[in-house]
């Protein structure tokens, strides 16, 4: 990606048998998904606390073998019948769910808790420059084909961390344009990482630790920018040597911790890399049955054309529906509105970004 370095450009994937449709809704189009749209393990709802159901009230003794008839006979009993009845609704009323005098001093039983945000997805054509654009530039742009910028919000490894235009205000303004938002996050690279200028960046030696670390500050992040809970976030792990063991497992481990971590934290995780070496690796993991694997499939291919459903590194069915992105080109230029930009070009499948608005409260999502 744009980021300082380039992945090696990988060779054209081998032909698979059949060809799903690749022909992209013409301009932006964003839809709510249907039910479990984006993979990833669905977390239990609590119950409420229970509230014990009325237990037996115990009856005296001597009255236990008295037929009613008989009681009705003995002298006194008929009041004391009278007052056990008293006791008994007493009691099922102090224990009754819902009664507003019940179990003094308990807790309300707790409520059900909310559902997470649903991500919205997009269907069209993006890109994704080094720096974020200029108001000007992205306004712009709008006369291209694309709906879609991905977006460098950061990451210890990111090529272009100065990131001058990028702010809470940016992000709500590109959305009300009419852009929807990919946001990738560059942190700690694979030991074996092949850009040279991404090696000071590898993976240390607590893989797990770091990855959850790393997906807090992915988190926290993107909250300042006003990217909200159920947006995905975009891990960027550049092509590595996929024949280093030790390090695959040390980038698997990373990884698995960061998706753990932003999941918890209430967003998508989302996975970039080449398709010969991190997409390879993750539909390994896939078949072999390995949890915490990322919800979003972002791979690099650059073949100059988009191919979302036909990837020899994935199958078919992988990461299906709504969690695929094709990089298909890089550093191309173009011009749109009289403004060049140097980007990649990517074909787009998948969650965009929920924008919050300054005070926190969510937006609804994108509509075209």
């Amino acid at each position: 990606m744009s980021t300082g370095s380039r992945p090696p450009r990988p060779p054209a994937a081998d032909a698979a048998p059949t060809a799903a449709p690749t022909d992209l809704v013409p301009g932006p189009t964003t839809h709510a998904p249907e039910a479990d749209s984006v993979p990833g393990p669905v977390a239990d709802v609590p119950a409420p606390d229970a509230v014990p159901e009325p237990g037996p009230v115990p009856v005296p003794r001597e009255w236990s073998n008295l037929s009613p008839s008989a009681a009705r006979r003995r002298p006194g009993v008929r009041a004391a019948v009278a007052a056990l009845m008293v006791a008994v609704a007493g009691a099922a009323l102090l224990t009754s769910p819902g009664s507003a005098g019940a179990r003094p001093g308990a807790p309300a039983p707790a409520p059900a808790p909310a559902p997470a945000p649903t991500p919205a997805y997009y269907v069209g054509k993006a890109f994704d420059t080094c720096e974020a654009p200029s108001l000007a530039v992205m306004k712009a742009w709008r006369s291209s084909s694309y709906g879609a910028v991905g977006i460098y919000f950061g990451g210890r490894g990111r090529g272009c961390p100065g990131q001058r235009e990028l702010s809470r205000a940016w992000v709500a303004s590109v959305h009300d344009m009419g852009w929807r938002l990919l946001p990738l996050f560059v942190g700690s690279q694979a030991p074996c990482v092949i850009a040279p200028a991404k090696r000071k960046y590898a993976i240390g030696t607590s893989p797990s630790l770091q990855g959850t670390q790393e997906a807090g500050d992915a988190v926290r992040a993107a909250g300042a920018l006003g990217i909200g809970a159920g947006s995905p976030l975009y891990l960027d792990i550049e092509a590595y040597q996929r024949d280093d063991a030790r390090c695959v497992a040390t980038t698997l481990s990373f990884v698995r911790a960061w998706n753990r971590e932003v999941r918890r934290l209430g967003y998508v995780p989302g996975f970039y890399s080449s398709a010969d070496s991190g997409v390879r690796d993750m539909e390994a993991q896939r078949k072999a049955g390995t949890k915490d694997l990322p919800s979003v499939m972002w791979f690099a291919r650059w073949r100059g054309s988009p191919s979302l459903y036909v990837e020899s590194s994935l199958h078919p069915t992988a990461w299906t529906p709504h969690a695929r992105i094709h990089q298909y080109a890089g550093d191309v230029a173009e011009s749109h509105g009289g403004r060049r930009l140097q980007i990649d070009r990517s074909a787009v499948d998948a969650p965009v970004a929920v924008v919050t608005p300054a005070s926190g409260s969510r937006t609804a999502a994108p509509t075209p």
